[in-house]
């Protein structure tokens, strides 16, 4: 057995230019990727290569002053970073200034109008029953005929009944609890024309009235609004963006409000909307998918709550006996209708998915913030300014200056002291930046890493982490020589305790990386994910570069002969004689007396 092991092991090592081609290739593939993305160069972070600072002031709700506290500013920091972050944006820097202020700040080089759009919406998701609806400016919005087919839209267009699809006029968004359609549509199976299990569909024509007056469709149980509510509702005119701002304000998730909405085809509606049924915090979770199967297109699913199950399966229960548009419910985002489906029968399994002319960037927005939740204030956005990188740029010259130095200081040490092996340390360094700055290019675009200062420092403490690694094996592999062993026993015979060493060694470096990486926040992440980064590559460089190199550098004569600028010259190491094996001179015969 010991001696199939041992040639197994002299089959391992004589074969490391498997290991030199397998990196090669690794560092082929990568570069090729970098360059196929286009992105050849690192995302900087905002303090290398500027970007926008946001500065967002609490603004507190009537009566509820004491709302503003650090609690609640801390909450609300933590939201946006999530928020932020979901976009892929990293090294977006959310913290509070002062009581009521917070700065946000976002790289060069990101989406800062949707980042922004983001970071001061409140979310505040209600789910309210219709009580009227009509486009805004008195128009009369379309509707489902008795007959159960679709009206025309105001532009004229009809529906195509024999496709199964709906009406082509404003609203096209369906909601369902993610079931699939039946396979047959016919023209008597439902009243639009599809046959749906469970179905939640957006409404197709959302009033039947086409005067101001919600009383007119008030029907199907629902008390009418008062008189008040009713005359905001008279002079609400969507259509400006002022009136839309305010539509609303100050009312609670008990009361009765208007709101306004925007339909599929651009017209906004406006509407009367009863008390909440169901609060935004009933959602469990929500994500944006593309639904190929029955062809809506992207979609934004929603999985509800225990709690949020039982009430979304009342007030679909109770809605679905109403009819239109009470058999509607809204979907309010911060005052606003972004969607208004109807209802057929109670929908039980706790799931919903809202569909409509969604596109990627619009389903993933509002997937963000229904998964992430509702600021616990509401924020008014201050100012809004652009940061150059004019002293990051000197910050990054300076530091990029000291790497220098410091790496110039490193490779003279190892010629001075390791000679020929330094050839072996310098070429390991090269792969260990080309692999890191490769990844780094590819982190970019891939999850959104930026390198900052703080990234830029850890790269520099990397040298010598990886630099140390070298050293423990050159001197393992000198401790053999002086032992009496030869160059290429001594490389074998080092390895093991030297690679034993330096995972101990790395694996501290990578915990103590990982430690700072999730007790911090900001820009120290940044430093924490560089040396995790480059710690787990030296790793791969010295197993998959260095000790393979070694090996075939001892097979050749300047360094198996021991050449004084080898490095490993056995006199200059004070080795020992070889060990050679004598045997013991036998005991003279003792002759025996007879």
């Amino acid at each position: 057995m010991a001696a199939l092991k041992k040639g197994r092991n002299a089959s391992a090592t004589s074969k490391p230019w498997r290991s030199l081609a397998l990196i090669l290739i690794a560092i082929v593939a990568l570069t090729g990727g970098m360059f196929a993305s286009g992105h050849t160069t690192p995302r900087l972070g905002i303090d290398l290569a500027g970007g926008t600072s946001i500065t967002l002031a609490a603004v507190p709700e009537a009566g509820q002053e004491s709302a503003i506290n650090k609690t609640n500013m801390d909450t609300a920091v933590s939201i946006m970073e999530r928020r932020v972050n979901g976009l892929g944006v990293s090294e977006a820097e959310v913290q509070t200034q002062g009581d009521r202020n917070i700065i946000v700040n976002i790289p060069k080089g990101t989406n800062s109008k949707q980042a922004r759009e983001q970071v001061g919406t409140t979310a505040k998701l209600y789910f309210r029953p219709v009580i009227a609806t009509e486009l805004a400016g008195g128009g009369a919005a379309p509707q489902p005929s008795a007959t159960g087919e679709p009206s025309a839209d105001p532009s004229g267009d009809k529906a195509d009944d024999t496709s199964g699809d709906k009406a082509s006029d404003g609203a096209s968004e369906e909601a369902t609890d993610g079931s699939s359609a039946s396979a047959t549509p016919s023209s008597s199976a439902t009243a639009q024309g599809r046959a749906v299990t469970d179905a939640l569909k957006a409404d197709e024509s959302p009033t039947p009235t086409d005067k101001a007056s919600p009383s007119a469709s008030a029907t199907g149980g629902v008390s009418d609004p008062d008189a008040k509510l009713q005359a905001a509702y008279a002079k609400l005119d969507c259509t400006k963006e002022s009136v839309r701002a305010t539509a609303g304000d100050g009312a609670k998730a008990t009361d009765s409000t208007v709101a306004c909405g925007q339909n599929s085809s651009g017209q906004w509606q406006k509407y009367i909307l009863g008390p909440a049924a169901v609060d935004g915090t009933d959602v469990d979770e929500a994500d944006a998918v593309l639904n190929t199967t029955s062809g809506a297109g992207w979609t934004v699913t929603m999985k509800f709550t225990g709690e949020g199950s039982k009430k979304f399966a009342d007030i679909t229960g109770q809605l679905a006996q109403k009819q239109s548009p009470q058999n509607q419910f809204a979907i309010v985002l911060d005052g606003e209708v972004v969607s208004d489906p109807y209802v057929r029968q109670a929908l039980t399994g706790g799931n919903a998915e809202i569909s409509g002319n969604f596109t990627q960037q619009s389903s993933q927005e509002l997937a963000n913030m229904l998964s992430y939740g509702a600021l616990p204030l509401t924020f008014r956005e201050d100012s809004v300014t652009t940061v150059t990188a004019a002293l990051g740029g000197e910050q990054l010259q300076a530091g990029l200056i000291a790497g220098a130095i410091g790496l110039a200081l490193v490779i003279l040490y190892l010629l001075f002291y390791y000679r020929g092996l330094s050839f072996i340390a310098v070429a390991s360094l090269l792969v260990s930046a080309a692999l890191t700055y490769v990844i780094m290019a590819l982190l970019g675009p891939t999850i959104g890493f930026a390198l900052n200062l703080p990234a830029v420092c850890g790269a520099i403490v990397a040298i010598g982490i990886t630099a140390d690694s070298f050293i423990v094996y050159f001197e393992r592999v000198r401790d053999e020589i002086r032992e009496g062993r030869s160059l290429r026993p001594a490389v074998e015979r080092a390895w093991p305790r030297a690679r034993r060493t330096i995972l101990v060694s790395d694996f501290v470096s990578f915990l103590a990386a990982a430690v700072l990486f999730v007790v911090t926040v900001g820009k120290v992440q940044g430093f924490a994910f560089t040396l995790g980064l480059t710690t787990v590559l030296d790793v791969v460089v010295v197993f998959l570069f260095t000790k393979p190199l070694l090996t075939l550098m001892a097979r050749r004569k300047f360094f198996a002969s021991g050449h004084k600028w080898s490095g490993l010259d056995p006199k200059a190491l004070g080795a020992k004689p070889p060990l050679r094996r004598t045997r013991r001179p036998s005991a003279p015969a003792q002759t025996k007396e007879a």
